[in-house]
């Protein structure tokens, strides 16, 4: 006698099913829990950079260097997506608010982390802040100017051809500043600037080491003589304040940071 399945019997069959499905999901729910967390992370993450990198450079465009430089630094936190755009905002932030052997390391980290035409406004930067640097030594009267300068002058000329192109300018930070032409301006000036404070040093044009006087005794100058070297304090203020300057004035002064 062959026995039929009851309804209570196949109720209990769609139970257990069911119990079956509600465990197979639960499992996949927890098997896939990491990579939904991972998910989560990650688009946290980029728009945390997002937002960080707006507020570096909406700062740094009004000129608030501290904070576009805070902002840069919140960036280089587990920066595994552009890893060259913290150190990069980091030194040009500080280079914005004339803090230039800081701003340079920062240029530096940043060049070999920087791929493709990203490497354009990285050289551009470091180049700039070298040869602010040569501004600061040359109003100051040191001879290392013409070392600075030319550390500028060679990261400007060996800045790839691409950079030149339509696609790189696309890609400028600061679309109002023709990238090729700022290049070409950059080297031309950066090159004379090397050769002017060269001639100044074969001329002599530094400052003087005090000779020692015979027997421990020291000459006291005279009023003449201070109100001389005041005037060539002044007047180095005045002529690093000129140099530093964006641009402006008889056209020798170093560029604005990108």
């Amino acid at each position: 006698m062959t026995s039929h399945p009851t309804q209570a019997d196949a109720a209990a069959a769609l139970l257990a099913a069911n119990r079956r499905r509600r465990s197979i999901r639960r499992w996949i729910a927890i098997g896939t829990l990491p990579l939904t967390l991972a998910a989560l992370l990650l688009v946290g993450k980029l728009l945390s950079m997002y937002a960080f990198a707006h507020q570096s450079v909406s700062a740094f465009v009004v000129g608030g260097y501290a904070e576009s430089e805070s902002a840069a630094r919140g960036q280089d936190v587990a920066n595994w997506f552009e890893p060259f755009k913290a150190p990069y905002n980091i030194g040009t932030a500080l280079a914005g608010a004339e803090q230039l052997p800081e701003a340079r390391v920062e240029l530096e980290r940043a060049l070999p982390l920087a791929q493709g035409l990203d490497i354009c406004f990285v050289r551009i930067n470091l180049s700039l802040v070298m040869e602010r640097q040569g501004d600061a030594a040359q109003a100051d009267g040191d001879a290392a100017a013409a070392q600075f300068y030319g550390e500028a002058l060679q990261v400007t000329v060996e800045t790839p051809e691409e950079c030149n192109s339509d696609q790189a300018q696309e890609q400028s930070p600061d679309p109002n500043r023709d990238m090729s032409d700022s290049l070409e301006q950059n080297q031309q000036r950066q090159q004379e600037k090397q050769q002017q404070s060269q001639q100044n040093a074969e001329r002599g044009e530094q400052p003087q080491q005090p000779e020692q006087q015979e027997q421990g005794e020291q000459e006291q100058p005279s009023q003449s003589d201070l109100d001389e070297i005041e005037d060539r304090l002044n007047q180095g203020a005045r002529d690093r304040e000129n140099q530093l300057d964006d641009g402006e004035g008889d056209g020798g002064g170093t560029d604005r940071p990108w």
